[in-house]
């Protein structure tokens, strides 16, 4: 069950949609099922036209304000729509009232034997839901406290479907991405694109930061990825860097400017004050570094061994989740699996992975922004996140052979990792999560299951009297057994990346929008 909701001006124009015919004619029977009264003394009748008259329901419900004690709210017309699961039996009127008075119960607007409290009133025109409409002005001439008012709206939901054996829904717990906007979804649609702007830039973004290691890294790769990056720095602090905002370059408004989106509107978790807490976290003891990355050009082998040293680090991480009962190390271990998956999906180019990292993206945050403290276990994840991200820029040029065996191996072990983090989230009583973690380990096994098993291939020996440079890629090169498969090698989805041209640097200095 689900709550939506809006604040409006006019309760007239509002009555005259919700006893209307609705804009597809879905509206059947409307009539009042709750209220601050009798329903049947406040259901509208009708005129000598034969039409519903709502003057005397509008002045019934608008009277409060011509008696407040203070300046009425700017939008003093509360809203809200509750409807129920597709799969949930239909209710009867005394249940939907029931549900009615819960909610205005919960959001402290009409709360139980209070007669001073606003007034209200319920609409059914549908099977599936009802519409709520208050007056946000009390009786005894207060202003109501709309405070958090949509939590409370969830909070109703959640006792309406224990009390009435409905689908559960997830607590507004915040640890869903914001959804795109009917506008961009629209806009999308219209422009032919795969997807609306902000989920396009929320990927970017969570895989830049999985392959950064510095603040620097992560505006490099943005901007490397064709995103428009915008800094904002301090008015108090100039130079102080606060904040960012990234854009398409494709994603303009009417004036032609792009469209910015900062980090907090993508992903709680991509903020940059919590970005930089990942990255000042004391890293993993992984050989591979930035700096030995950009002296060296990696060979097949040694890219190999990345993937390898990947896969070997998911498999310990399924071992730690199933085994290290702390709830912090698993919390953090389901975090770093992310930055895994989100650059896997990024340097192959697979769209069956990049939906499996989107479908995982929520199952790695906590409830209401917190953010587990950094591990040991965790960093080893990170780490050799950051080792794939890297191999794949040494690889982005010229002939790259195939490493479908060791990215098969990978995914399994990935799979394997996110199926024992659902069964944490599972025993956390986050139903959201693990249904997130669910989706997206089977997306995976979809993908890991082989049309050919090939031998498993010689890994590089390691030489004696290797360079610094040369023992730093090198140390990765284990011996693992990989069974092969040429189902991830040929795939039509070769580049998840839009094709966005090059802008060079767009690194701009102004506030965000």
């Amino acid at each position: 069950m689900i709550g939506k909701v809006t604040r409006g001006q006019g309760v007239a124009r509002l009555l005259s949609y919700l006893y209307g015919p609705g804009r597809r004619n879905e509206h059947v029977d409307p009539h009042i099922v709750a209220g601050f009264r009798l329903p049947m003394t406040l259901e509208p009748g009708l005129d000598a036209r034969g039409d519903r008259d709502f003057r005397h329901l509008v002045g019934v419900l608008t009277s409060p304000l011509d008696t407040l004690r203070h300046t009425s709210l700017a939008l003093p017309i509360w809203q809200c729509s509750i409807r129920a699961a597709p799969t949930d039996r239909t209710l009867s009127d005394d249940e939907w009232a029931d549900i009615a008075e819960e909610t205005m119960h919960q959001t402290g607007f009409a709360p139980r034997g209070d007669d001073q409290a606003c007034r209200w009133i319920a609409v059914r025109h549908a099977d599936d839901h009802i519409h709520l409409v208050a007056v946000l002005a009390r009786e005894d001439g207060r202003n109501p406290n709309v405070h958090r008012d949509y939590y409370k709206v969830a909070d109703a939901c959640h006792i309406a479907e224990e009390r009435y054996g409905l689908t559960r829904t997830a607590p507004a717990d915040r640890t869903a991405a914001p959804r795109p906007t009917r506008a961009e979804t629209e806009l999308a649609h219209r422009k032919n694109w795969p997807e609306p702007p902000r989920t396009t830039l929320r990927r970017h973004v969570a895989t830049a930061a999985a392959g950064a290691e510095t603040e620097d890294d992560f505006f490099a790769d943005l901007e490397d990825a064709g995103v428009l990056v915008k800094i904002r720095e301090s008015v108090r602090s100039p130079g102080e860097i606060t904040g960012y905002a990234v854009a398409l370059p494709d994603h303009t408004n009417q004036e032609g400017q792009p469209v910015w989106f900062s980090g907090g509107r993508l992903a709680a978790n991509l903020t940059l004050p919590k970005l930089r807490h990942r990255w000042s976290a004391p890293q993993g003891g992984s050989p591979f570094g930035r700096r030995t990355f950009s002296r060296v050009e990696l060979t097949h082998r040694e890219r190999s061994a990345a993937y390898q040293q990947a896969a070997r680090a998911a498999a310990t991480a399924t071992w730690q989740m199933h085994h290290i009962q702390d709830p912090a190390v698993r919390a953090d271990l389901a975090a770093a699996a992310a930055d895994v998956l989100h650059v896997t999906a990024g340097i192959t180019g697979n769209r069956e992975l990049v939906d499996a990292a989107d479908f995982y993206d929520r199952a790695t945050r906590e409830p209401y922004g917190y953010q587990p403290p950094h591990t040991p276990y965790g960093a080893n994840l990170r780490t050799v996140a950051r080792a794939l991200a890297l191999s794949e820029i040494q690889g982005r040029r010229g002939h790259r052979p195939s490493l479908a065996g060791v990215l098969f191996h990978l995914i399994v072990q990935l799979a394997a990792l996110i199926e024992a983090i659902a069964e944490f989230r599972q025993l956390q009583q986050r139903a959201a999560q693990a249904t997130a973690a669910r989706r997206a380990a089977a997306q995976l096994t979809s993908i890991s299951r082989p049309t050919q098993r090939l031998p498993t291939p010689t890994l590089p020996r390691m030489q004696p009297n290797l360079t610094a440079e040369q023992n730093a890629a090198r140390l990765a090169a284990t011996s693992f057994p990989i069974p092969l498969s040429h189902h991830m090698s040929d795939n039509q989805y070769q580049s998840a990346r839009p094709a966005l041209p090059q802008p060079g640097s767009h690194r701009r200095r102004g506030p965000s929008r």
